[in-house]
């Protein structure tokens, strides 16, 4: 019967049916027509209740929120002119700000979706103007908006430390690293690609206006340091904090910045509660599927397939990894994190894998998915943002893709990448 529910999953997905909803009757029809035993259709709203019944989660609205107010407050284009100011000198000097620009904004919004919007709204029209192939313009977007979800804050992190029952702040800690190794090797890769293509560099900011840009931005730029230092030193909790990285957000729009209203906050409201209940419904709507695959023991028979092949933990990795890179083509992030997740944990506890190492893995692959032609999530975004060919975003972003999973071979086979930091912050 589950493998019907599958079927009737993936089939609503083909003709275009909403990825929650599909999951919600794929699971009641499984639900309501098990074989070996009759269950109580109570538990379809019973398990959807649970799946949104965590704490940890009313940080996810309230990063959306953070992020809306950051594209309506002006946080954004002053990243923008601030990465301009740094590194605009650069060869491809566009690509490397959209690069540096979406590394800081990862620090605040937690979304890969909404950088790719943000981002690309404001670079990409310049990038086609300037003379940049928009097949690269968006995929160097995309590679960019990749990062947000890997470094701190993340939503999938949050939805995975609640499914898992793992540290948030360990998991934040640990992408920091990663998220580096990420933005610098994606910054070579647009250098030789702007002198292989003759893309330009603009004139070198002076140090004076350096100054004067980092003064205009600085509200903005310290923004992941008011996260994570006020985690760090008690002031308030991983969830406390998305609340107060909220406040902080829309203190600088109205006040600081003045780039927003107060007559804006209905509709940054609206679009922040739209996004986050697609999110929260997505979740909701798992917990029957989830409790179906429990009762199914598809979660056992995955680890049992993994453990009989092999019990040497490096090369059970390589194989989580072949999987969720499989997944992360064909599904977005959080479904797959959703239903994958319990079916993984018993490998992570019966090798002794680190739960933060094992954590970063899966986030990170099901991340890539998003990179991964012809299904990637960030691939249509920015075709969309852009108005770009899905086929000229795709080829061009193979080198970024390779580069990712490069970094995902390092994480995966040197754990101190990934634990390092948590360790030296919080302690083992």
């Amino acid at each position: 019967m589950l493998i019907l529910a599958l079927v009737l999953f993936f089939a609503l997905l083909i003709v275009g049916f909403d990825v929650g909803f599909s999951m919600l009757f794929g699971a009641v029809f499984g639900v309501f027509f098990k074989p070996d035993r009759a269950t109580d259709a109570v538990i379809v709203p019973l398990t959807m209740h649970a799946g949104i019944d965590s704490a940890a989660l009313i940080a996810v609205p309230m990063f959306i929120l953070a992020g809306e107010f950051m594209n309506r407050g002006g946080v954004t284009r002053r990243l923008v002119d601030w990465s301009l100011a740094m590194v605009g000198h650069w060869r491809g000097s566009l690509s490397q700000v959209s690069v540096v620009t979406n590394f800081i904004m990862s620090g605040v919004s937690g979304s890969a979706v909404a950088d790719a919007s943000a981002v690309g709204a404001a670079l990409i029209p310049s990038m086609k103007q300037e003379g940049y192939r928009p097949g690269y313009a968006g995929a160097v977007i995309a590679a960019g908006a990749m990062l947000g979800p890997i470094i701190p804050p993340s939503i999938p992190m949050i939805v995975y430390a609640v499914i898992a029952n793992a540290s948030v702040i360990r998991l934040f800690l640990a992408g920091i690293v990663p998220g580096l190794l990420l933005a610098g090797g994606y910054m070579v890769i647009c250098a030789v690609t702007a002198r292989r293509h003759g893309y330009p560099a603009r004139a070198r900011t002076g140090w004076g206006e350096r100054l004067a840009v980092t003064r205009r931005s600085i509200w903005a730029i310290i923004m992941p340091l008011v996260i994570l230092g006020g985690i760090r030193s008690g002031l308030f909790t991983d969830t406390e904090a998305s609340a107060a990285i909220a406040v902080y957000a829309l203190l600088i729009g109205l006040f600081v910045y003045r780039d927003m209203k107060l007559r804006d906050l209905p509709s940054v409201f609206y679009d922040a509660g739209r996004t986050a209940a697609v999110i929260l419904f997505l979740l909701a709507a798992a917990g029957p599927f989830s409790w179906l695959i429990s009762e199914s023991r598809i979660a056992a028979g995955v680890a049992d397939s993994i453990l009989s092949i092999t019990r040497d933990p490096f090369l059970a990795l390589l194989i989580v990894n072949v999987l969720l890179l499989l997944v992360g083509t064909v599904l977005e992030p959080l479904p797959a994190l959703i239903i994958l997740t319990p079916a993984l944990l018993p490998v992570q506890h019966a090798l002794g894998l680190d739960p933060t190492h094992f954590g970063l893995i899966v986030v990170m692959n099901l991340m890539i998915g998003m990179l991964h032609p012809p299904l990637g999530l960030l691939l249509f975004v920015v075709s969309a943002v852009g108005r770009i060919p899905i086929v000229s975003v795709a080829w061009e972003i193979l080198p970024f893709l390779a580069w990712a999973i490069v970094v995902l071979l390092l994480v995966s086979f040197v754990p101190g990448l990934a634990t390092f930091l948590p360790n030296l912050i919080v302690g083992p």
